[in-house]
């Protein structure tokens, strides 16, 4: 059976505010993605597709029936592998996964990744709760399984999700092939990696009960409480860390309970002393991401992305589907073919210079920052204000303030990436 080491630090943090818990008429979506450090993570725009009957689909490890058309997503992903850790597609659903572990063995073998799931379901789904019927067919029908990171030694986990629409959340938390769901209709809700559905169960699949019986889990008599059944007995000391983590994150939600915004997402993501802004054992936030999903829908949403580790010293750029939407070259990783590390057996043997034109400019001003106090200011300071132009573009667009030709529109990310180059340059 593939394996762990239980002290392996592995963490995530996702969030979600849905009014009245937003201080604005739209659902807001965050997420810092915590990986080994040095992984590069790459922002990828894939545009809709038809595909023709029969079509077979390459994901990290295994072949997948294709879908006749698939919607437009913007993901943010390992730049080794096919699917992501986070994203949005054109109808203004945004999925994050989170790493688990529970009494449910994870199972031998290369299967679909959470994070191959997670890119499925935005690209098959117009909604949250359509992406997560997506991502419980799949898992019915392939199972989740494979190293999750770029290694010889094995790193599996099982997976939860945070969806979100414009009109409402799902927590999806899976143990194998099975899951339980919860709606979130209003309010704060956040995910770490742990089980955090107890009895509020709005969905879940249809042998969940009976497997955890079967099992000697749960004895049928009590109350199903899903976290409690499936969580380890002895949870390892990473664990117990999200534990903390989740409960950091949910005190920080509450604090800004009907006043929050994507700034307030961003400072959250930020938040070192709780340890979601992640640097430790190996592991630091690679990317983070935040999202406005407006309850109108004649108003766009609007998708915050760094690109870059550590979002205390990152800037979050602007995206919005549109015309004129195409692939930033500075934030797309090389690639490498056939002689790829991840394609070639045995995986992992050998290791590739993955980083991306952004990554680099953003490597050396992190080393100015550190090392050099008045020029580690000074790129600060540039990147805030930066920073501070996207989101004050986003609030005239959804303001009705600002009203740019489709094509600026659907450039503004590559420009944002541009001018952030030419802060490091």
């Amino acid at each position: 059976m593939a394996s762990w080491n239980p002290d392996a630090p592995c963490s995530c943090d996702c969030f979600v505010s849905v009014p009245p818990a937003s201080a604005v008429p739209a659902v807001i979506f965050a997420k810092n993605s915590d990986r080994p450090r040095d992984e590069v993570q790459e922002v990828v725009f894939i545009p809709a597709s038809t595909h023709a009957p029969g079509s077979r689909l390459q994901c990290t490890y295994i072949e997948v029936d294709q879908v006749s058309k698939t919607h437009a997503v913007i993901l943010s992903r390992p730049s080794w592998l096919w699917g992501a850790e986070m994203g949005a597609n054109e109808h203004g659903v945004c999925i994050g996964n989170e790493a688990v572990w529970t009494k449910e063995p994870v199972g031998e073998g290369e299967a679909l990744l959470g994070m191959d799931l997670l890119r499925l379901a935005l690209e098959r789904s117009r909604s949250a709760l359509e992406a997560l019927h997506v991502i419980a067919g799949l898992l019915e029908r392939y199972g989740q399984g494979g190293s999750c990171r770029e290694d010889p030694a094995p790193f599996c986990y099982h997976n939860t999700f945070l969806l979100a629409d414009r009109t409402e959340a799902w927590v999806l938390e899976t143990v194998g092939r099975l899951w339980a769901a919860q709606r979130i209709q209003e309010g704060a809700r956040n995910i770490s990696n742990q089980l955090s559905i107890g009895t509020d169960i709005s969905a879940e699949h249809s042998e969940l009960r009976t497997h955890a019986r079967a099992q000697g889990w749960w004895g049928g008599q009590s109350t199903f409480d899903f976290a409690q059944v499936f969580s380890l007995t002895q949870q390892p000391v990473r664990m117990e860390a999200a534990k903390a983590r989740f409960q950091a994150g949910r005190e920080l939600l509450r604090q800004h309970q009907g006043g929050i915004t994507a700034e307030v997402m961003m400072g959250i993501l930020r938040n070192k002393e709780s340890g979601i802004c992640m640097d430790s054992g190996g592991f630091r936030t690679t990317a983070s991401m935040v999202s406005i999903l407006p309850r109108d829908p004649a108003q766009p949403c609007v998708h915050f992305l760094t690109a870059t580790p550590d979002p205390s010293r990152s800037v979050f750029k602007p995206f919005i589907f549109g015309a004129g939407v195409a692939q930033a070259p500075q934030v797309l990783s090389p690639t490498f073919g056939a002689q790829d590390p991840v394609r070639t057996q045995p995986r992992f043997q050998t290791q590739v210079d993955r980083r991306h034109t952004l990554y680099r400019g953003h490597q050396v001003a992190l080393g100015l920052m550190e090392k050099e106090q008045d020029r580690g200011q000074q790129l600060r300071q540039k990147q805030r204000d930066l920073e501070q132009e996207g989101l004050e573009a986003a609030r005239g667009l959804l303001a009705g303030e600002w009203a740019p030709p489709p094509q600026e529109l659907g450039a503004l990310f590559q420009t944002f990436v541009e001018r952030e180059s030419q802060v490091y340059a």
